[in-house]
């Protein structure tokens, strides 16, 4: 077989080709969850903290002032951007409980689905001629 053929029969098997919905899902609804937390989640938290916006947090390494916004301090040096770490890892960690429930709920689903029970087995054939000769043997 060659390669060419191989990798057809690899591309459209089921398995590849769920994964590639599985991934161009996931990719959208990540942009969905970073724009909640990046614009709903984030703004709050900043309100309550101090009123800034939260991704423009950080801590100077070459002296800059803190009155400068992320993007110009990290022009002028290197800065510690912890309130961008923050966010992503608020973004993450809404984005993986999100996949737990969704996990959870699959899983308690299928829990849920009775269990066929297996059909009967087939009688042996030896089984079979025992029973008709013991019912030969009664008449």
């Amino acid at each position: 077989m060659g390669m060419l053929q191989e990798f057809k029969a690899f591309a459209i098997k089921g398995n590849v080709i769920d994964l590639a919905v599985g991934v161009i899902i996931g990719s959208a609804f990540g942009k969905i969850v970073d724009s909640l937390v990046q614009d709903v989640i984030m703004p709050v938290v900043g309100r309550l903290v101090g009123g800034l916006d939260f991704s423009n947090y950080y801590l100077p390494l070459n002296g800059q002032g803190m009155s400068m916004t992320l993007v110009e301090a990290k022009k002028a040096g290197a800065v510690l951007a912890y309130g961008n770490f923050l966010t992503i890892l608020l973004n993450f960690l809404i984005l993986a409980f999100i996949i737990f429930q969704m996990i959870r709920l699959i899983n308690k689903a299928r829990r849920r689905e009775p269990e066929a029970a297996p059909p009967p087995a087939a009688t042996p054939e030896d089984i079979v001629l025992l029973r008709e000769i013991r019912d030969s043997l009664k008449r």
